[in-house]
């Protein structure tokens, strides 16, 4: 595949201002260029007078798509932080930078600085954008949680699933996008708590995630909780557990006959099934 050419400054003004900032971003997004200081004043420049405010949401998205796609995405969010873009064009996803979450070593980390470990560990399992697009988005509902239960974020996902839904429409993304990032905000934290100990809500949530009937959604969700993981401190060269969990659980259902039962009697199924590859109990007393 042919490089991209080297970016210059004149970018900005050999295109619409606006469109030559977002074009420099995402192209900034390769391990072998970044903006230098005259470029990111000069983009600076730019969006301090106003120019991204005549830009249509239309106009933004295939630049946003270009820059997720390349091999190191996390350049194109820093220039366009840098340069105060990102609040313009996606304030969603800025309000998340110097937000903390609970980590294991050290005990947080910043959302925003998470992410861009995050979008890197997509870029180098050659993820689709899908995956890309819901590692950007999944944590916009934590940016504005009550300053006295940080780093803990509760309700963050009756907050994200408006904001996921605005952006989507904002930009006109594609379906499968829109789906797979309101997917990973109500289920990637479920799935890095996924437990043996009861089989009944493994085969619950191999349900709602789709690996019965929509695997590749699956597989993409998986591979988005995967990077997740990854982009924790000293993580980077693991293999991530969970799926080596549910991967038993799966095979452990590839027998079953969904089309002869109920769906009561197939979820019961599945539960059995589970529970005697992982020789757990089927259920808890509640099953919520």
């Amino acid at each position: 595949m042919n490089a991209e050419p080297t970016p210059r400054p004149e970018t900005l003004t050999q295109t619409h201002p606006a469109l030559g900032i977002l074009r420099l971003a995402a192209l900034s997004a390769s391990p072998d260029w970044a903006p230098d200081d005259e470029t990111l004043d000069l983009m600076f420049e730019q969006v301090e007078t106003g120019a991204l405010a005549g830009l249509t949401p239309a106009e933004v998205w295939p630049e946003l798509a270009r820059g997720l796609m390349g091999p190191a995405p996390s350049n194109m969010l820093r220039a366009l932080y840098a340069c105060g873009a990102l609040a313009e064009v996606l304030p969603e996803v800025a309000g998340v930078f110097g937000v903390p979450q609970i980590a294991d070593d050290p005990p947080q980390v910043d959302i925003g600085l998470h992410l861009l470990r995050v979008l890197d560990e997509a870029a180098r399992c050659d993820a689709p954008l899908p995956v890309r697009f819901a590692a950007l988005v999944m944590n916009v509902g934590k940016s504005d949680s009550p300053p006295e239960h940080l780093p803990v974020h509760y309700r963050h996902v009756e907050r994200g699933q408006p904001r996921i839904a605005a952006m989507c429409e904002r930009f006109g993304v594609p379906a499968e996008c829109r789906e797979l990032a309101l997917l990973a905000l109500a289920e990637c934290e479920r799935v890095h708590r996924v437990s043996e100990i009861r089989a009944g809500p493994v085969a619950a949530m191999l349900d709602r995630l789709g690996a019965f009937d929509r695997p590749q959604r699956y597989a993409q969700l998986m591979t988005l909780c995967a990077c997740d993981y990854r982009a924790y401190q000293g993580r980077s060269a693991r293999d991530y557990p969970k799926a080596a969990l549910l991967d038993i659980a799966l095979a452990a259902c590839a027998g079953i006959d969904a089309a002869a039962r109920s769906a009561d009697a197939l979820q019961e199924a599945r539960a059995a099934a589970i529970a005697a590859a992982f020789r757990s109990e089927r259920w808890s007393d509640s099953r919520a």
